[in-house]
């Protein structure tokens, strides 16, 4: 892409930006904000298109005018196919799905798949279950001291069978 001058942007815009904005103003149906853009696009593709500028083209206010008129036209046309809806109403909130939740069941179902037998039951006594440590002691039939150090490793376990699954705990 071959680019103007900063000299002959600025005479450029000296010599046609206000014919080119009040132009777009009548075009735009005096929305100042919308015309703005507009000039502003037009002397960027001016600024794209250096040989708009050449003196033997004659003055490039035709030019400048038309590529204006197309971007206006362009616009209506891109409203035309999506038009902008106004309301002076919220959008609705998004009731919770549930999906993330599932999502996040299934990975660390599919995690505990991955460990030992014993870290697996000693974390769904104590996590799952809600069991205490003595309770799960009991239910497993090993001594409240192994049930501590099993969960500490099996949650080990369980952060870097998650990190092989490329999720971060």
């Amino acid at each position: 892409m071959s680019t103007c001058q900063p000299d002959l942007m600025r005479a450029l815009h000296d010599q046609h930006a206000a014919a080119v904005w009040a132009y777009a103003l009548r075009l735009t149906g005096g929305d100042r904000s919308r015309a703005q853009d507009v000039v502003q696009e037009t002397l960027l593709r001016a600024w794209r298109h250096p040989e708009v500028l050449d003196a033997g083209r004659g003055s490039p206010r035709a030019w400048l005018f038309t590529t204006a008129r197309h971007i206006v036209i362009d616009e209506w046309r891109a409203r035309s196919i999506r038009p902008e809806v106004l309301t002076d109403e919220l959008p609705e909130v998004p009731a919770p799905d549930g999906v993330d939740e599932a999502m996040q069941s299934w990975l660390i179902a599919e995690a505990l798949d991955r460990l030992t037998p014993e870290h697996r039951m000693v974390l769904v006594e104590c996590f799952y279950r809600g069991h205490s440590i003595l309770e799960a002691a009991a239910r497993l039939g090993v001594p409240p001291g192994t049930v501590k150090s099993r969960t500490h490793y099996a949650l080990r376990s369980l952060r870097l069978a998650l990190q092989e699954m490329g999720v971060t705990p």
